[in-house]
């Protein structure tokens, strides 16, 4: 009798539904993964808001391998039973974009140009565990896994991939370190996951927010954030001179998740010779974008987007150090059965005040 693996599928606008596919048979050079745990991302939402073919989501997966073929298990460096962190990507690994590192950028990952990518492949290509929300995740001979320590508590070790975009903008990209000051604009999820990057590499940071953000802006407090600004009830660029000593910020990142003007503000804000760091799509122009104040302060003005395997890598040993509370960001876990609501909760239409909601597919 063949084994069924039961899975939630995104079957159209906002509309998931249970359903049962065969257990897939594993090659030499491929594996399956027990899920164990799946933070729910912004991207999630994004593609179940959305009409799309039916598709299982979540990428930010955590499990423990399941089965996996020699070929794989000599290549992963890992055997049954250990508990990994997936990343999203599926690189073909021979572009020239793989061969130099940068494999977030390789075409075979982008399901816009017909590539595959956990959380975002349809189940009409075999074997359709593409997703995390899911009993189970087939695991693709180019798949990319983390070994990830067996005492991090589950909904610490799904922030894996948001912290390692942290790393990857905060550090690797924007050069965080002591004495640097670093304002984060935007305290959601990918905010507060920057906001402990920074003070890991020791450097201050100042998070602003809209007054909606509150509770949120003081979770920032909690996991380290030397300042808040309320940009509703605060003027930033006052609040930001007087905080710095009128210094201003090294490093500026927005990722704020509407309207241009927290990018004009940040060009406000930023010392000469500083970083201003894009991290959030807007869909939209900035006719009144001041091109003369970045040549005036000689910024450097860059776009961000995903991680690296060195940022990855990192975020999994900052997650084992255990330094920060980082349970307090997990604000909803749900079962498989309820990832409806848990969509719904992280895009703000479900239940009240979401920070990192999770599906655990076993509870």
């Amino acid at each position: 009798m063949t084994v069924k693996v039961l899975a939630a599928v995104a079957v159209g606008e906002k509309q998931t539904e249970i359903q049962e596919f065969d257990m897939p048979d594993i090659s030499s050079d491929e594996g399956l993964l027990k899920v164990e745990v799946v933070g729910v991302c912004g991207t999630d939402v994004s593609y179940y808001k959305k009409q799309q073919e039916a598709r299982i989501l979540g990428h930010h997966v955590v499990g423990y391998i399941e089965k996996i073929g020699t070929e794989a298990a000599k290549k992963w460096g890992v055997k049954e039973g250990d508990r990994v962190a997936m990343e999203e990507y599926i690189p073909c690994g021979q572009c020239e974009h793989c061969r130099t590192g940068s494999y977030r950028s390789c075409l075979y990952t982008d399901p816009r140009s017909g590539g595959i990518r956990y959380g975002a492949t349809p189940v009409s290509l075999k074997p359709s565990l593409w997703g995390g929300f899911s009993q189970y995740l087939y695991l693709h001979p180019n798949a990319v896994v983390h070994k990830m320590a067996g005492y991090v508590p589950a909904v610490e070790a799904a922030l894996t991939l948001p912290l390692a975009n942290g790393f990857d903008w905060m550090c690797i990209e924007g050069g965080a370190a002591p004495g640097k000051i670093v304002v984060i604009q935007g305290p959601g999820q990918q905010g507060l996951a920057c906001c402990l990057a920074a003070k890991a590499a020791g450097a201050e940071v100042i998070m602003t927010g809209r007054s909606t953000s509150l509770r949120r802006l003081e979770l920032a407090k909690e996991l380290g954030a030397d300042h808040i600004i309320n940009v509703q009830t605060e003027d930033l660029v006052s609040r930001v001179r007087e905080i710095t000593g009128g210094k201003m910020a090294d490093v500026v990142l927005d990722v704020t998740s509407g309207g241009t003007a927290p990018i004009l503000s940040s060009l406000e804000v930023a010392n000469k010779g500083g970083k201003v760091i894009l991290g959030a799509y807007k869909y939209q122009a900035i006719p009144e974008l001041n091109a003369d104040l970045i040549i005036q302060k000689t910024l450097t003005v860059k776009g961000v987007r995903g991680h690296s395997y060195q940022s990855v890598k990192m975020a999994t040993e900052f997650i084992a150090s255990g330094r920060f509370p980082l349970s307090k960001m997990n604000s909803h876990n749900y079962s498989l059965e309820q990832t409806d609501l848990a969509l719904k909760t992280a895009g703000g239409e479900g239940e009240p005040s979401p920070l990192l909601v999770t599906v655990s597919p076993w509870e």
